[in-house]
């Protein structure tokens, strides 16, 4: 995502009321992402926020960097007392973080968080991980093969089908079957069988994880119109409809191809619980228009629960103490949402 100011606001509860849900059962793994952003001073603004409320977590992150909470080292999720302290598990870098400044040298130390979080929640020390943004050209640069977070967090947690992005606020969820490619490359790449692989993954992690008992997917047209009956585009005759057609011969309540440019309009958008887009751009921009400080990123098809704020590092800022935390607080909140509905049905 782009560096860029993120307002501060008051908070917005994401997708499911607070009153509905468990807290205090719930410890979440918070990453440190890019030291050089706003990760480390959002994670204090999140702990301020939570800490007499829940969800509790813990942060994997140099403890010594950290200022402005009181910090309780620890060396097992067990030990933290969350109303009291942020708890963290220290892990120092190999140099010292400068805001606004990404270094190659602090990678490892950024991917090995990642790692380790996802450990604790392999092993049921923690329910779900939230990971901070991470700098993906500093990552690239130090031999880190995939493309983000989610190609990552899939080969470490995957359950054999590919790992999917959700974008989730409260008033919609969007999934782009192609994510950060070129738009011509997307286009070219989009079969019936990629989209009727997303909207399965979309609708199984809907009933498992939101507790949506019969999840309804609108999958997006490609072309204005939806093709307009084949006078604008022969794509949506050709690819998008047989998707569908096959999604409902599943049992799947798929409907589509809708327009998109009414699919996210405010009579549209009661009428499901997902909307399947086909390419980045189709999905992101409505979900940033509606909410771009309370936006969450959410992987589906791991064994894990995985959330992350939908910005980027924020280089322009960090340091500054202006960064807004409204976006990863959302993100602790749905973590911790989607892993009660994940437990309840264990």
């Amino acid at each position: 995502m782009a560096d860029s100011h993120l307002p501060v606001a008051p908070f917005r509860p994401a997708i499911v009321r607070r009153a509905t849900l468990c807290y205090s059962r719930t410890m979440l793994a918070l990453t440190m992402g890019e030291p050089a952003g706003i990760g480390a001073e959002i994670a204090v603004k999140a702990w301020h926020a939570l800490h007499a409320t829940g969800p509790a977590f813990l942060l994997l992150d140099d403890a010594d960097r950290l200022t402005g909470a009181p910090v309780q080292r620890i060396t097992h999720p067990a030990e933290a007392r969350f109303a009291q302290a942020l708890p963290v598990l220290h892990r120092p870098l190999p140099v010292a973080a400068i805001p606004g400044q990404p270094q190659v040298a602090t990678a490892g130390a950024v991917l090995g968080a990642i790692r380790e979080a996802v450990a604790l929640a392999l092993s049921g020390a923690v329910d779900g991980v939230v990971t901070n943004p991470i700098q993906k050209s500093v990552l690239t640069a130090s031999g880190f093969p995939h493309p983000g977070h989610t190609e990552f967090l899939g080969e470490l947690a995957g359950t054999g089908v590919p790992p999917v992005m959700m974008l989730a606020c409260p008033q919609l969820r969007v999934v782009p079957v192609t994510v950060h490619e070129p738009l011509a490359r997307a286009i070219a790449r989009l079969t019936p069988e990629l989209i009727v692989e997303h909207a399965r993954i979309t609708h199984d992690a809907l009933a498992r994880d939101f507790g949506i008992v019969a999840p309804r997917l609108a999958i997006a047209g490609l072309n204005p119109h939806a093709g307009e009956a084949g006078t604008l585009g022969h794509e949506d005759q050709a690819i998008v409809a047989p998707a569908v057609a096959r999604l409902q011969a599943q049992g799947i309540a798929a409907t589509g191809p809708w327009p998109p440019d009414t699919l996210f309009t405010a009579h549209s958008r009661p009428l499901y619980d997902a909307a399947i887009c086909l390419y980045h751009d189709q999905a992101l921009i409505p979900i940033k228009t509606l909410d771009m400080a309370g936006g969450v990123n959410v992987t589906l098809g791991l064994s894990i629960i995985r959330t992350s704020p939908d910005h980027g590092t924020a280089l322009d800022i960090s340091g500054k103490g202006v960064a807004s935390a409204e976006s990863l607080i959302a993100a602790i909140r749905l973590a911790a949402q989607l892993a009660e509905h994940r437990r309840n049905r264990s």
